[in-house]
């Protein structure tokens, strides 16, 4: 059966932990009821190997398997909101490569991906600075959570080989430290080898341990480490590889404290973004 209205779709990368999906599926519900709008959640890839018990007995939506079932039910219309910071290959290659290959199945059809969580200040257009907000709230909270000044901070990303992607970074981190009135240094969790790579900047763990051997002459024993990750997953969140990251090296510096931010899915204003790029 067609329908005129396009399937609207929130897509993650994905992870083989549940609890992104489950995550994922948690923001789709409060934008469904927000916009009174179905949203669909779906990963680009990875969920697949997650078993269905450990998602409250329905296995995780795929990207390629969700808009095959849809294209057999003759829906040709789709808008992908994507819970990505930038247009990493995900959105650039991946998606439109999956399109390609759909369509010499079932033909034409269409598909819009919305703007990123990050928009890029414009000259003349007012700026977008959702995101930062987000980011400014989360390190205010974690100060005041972990009883900690407001020095050393940290935002920190993944690490991508793409420099664009690492723009989305520097452009969050000075709208942040604007706001905020504070410095908001950078860090990547991990980043390839070479010095082609050196864009992405310092490792996470090089920078604080640098800022606690610091702290021994300059008085500033605290760290505040603020995460431009979405989801829990293997890297971020419940014992991920930041927080094993950061316990590793309290462990080596015992008078150096250490506080993780909450993730960027888990703030309402989210939503707001989400419904901004939708309605866009």
């Amino acid at each position: 059966m067609t329908t005129s209205n396009p399937i609207n779709i929130l897509a993650d990368n994905g992870s083989t932990k549940a609890s992104a999906t489950l995550q994922l599926r948690s923001i789709a519900q409060q934008l469904s009821e927000r916009t009174q709008q179905k949203i669909h959640p779906v990963s680009l890839q990875h969920t697949d190997v997650i078993p269905a018990d450990k998602l409250g007995g329905v296995k995780a939506s795929l990207l390629k398997g969700f808009l095959r079932d849809q294209l057999k039910q003759e829906q040709k219309s789709f808008i992908i909101l994507p819970l990505f910071f930038g247009n990493s290959r995900a959105l650039t290659k991946f998606i439109p490569d999956v399109q390609a290959e759909l369509e010499e199945e079932f033909g034409k059809f269409h598909l819009v991906i919305t703007d990123t969580l990050y928009i890029p200040p414009h000259p003349i257009l007012n700026s977008d600075t959702m995101l930062a907000e987000i980011i400014v709230d989360h390190i205010q909270q974690t100060a005041k959570s972990f009883s900690l000044p407001l020095n050393n901070i940290v935002l920190v990303d993944h690490g991508s080989p793409s420099p664009q992607i690492t723009a989305v970074r520097n452009g969050v981190a000075e709208e942040a430290q604007a706001m905020l009135g504070h410095i908001v240094e950078q860090a990547v969790m991990e980043r390839r080898e070479g010095k082609q790579y050196d864009f992405n900047g310092e490792l996470l763990e090089d920078w604080l341990i640098a800022k606690a051997k610091q702290g021994v002459t300059s008085g500033k024993t605290s760290a505040i480490v603020t995460l431009l990750f979405s989801l829990p997953g293997r890297h971020a969140g419940e014992g991920g590889d930041i927080v094993t990251i950061c316990d590793s090296v309290m462990q080596r510096y015992p008078n150096f404290k250490i506080g993780i931010s909450p993730l960027v899915g888990e703030h309402p204003l989210l939503l707001d973004i989400l419904v901004d790029r939708l309605n866009a």
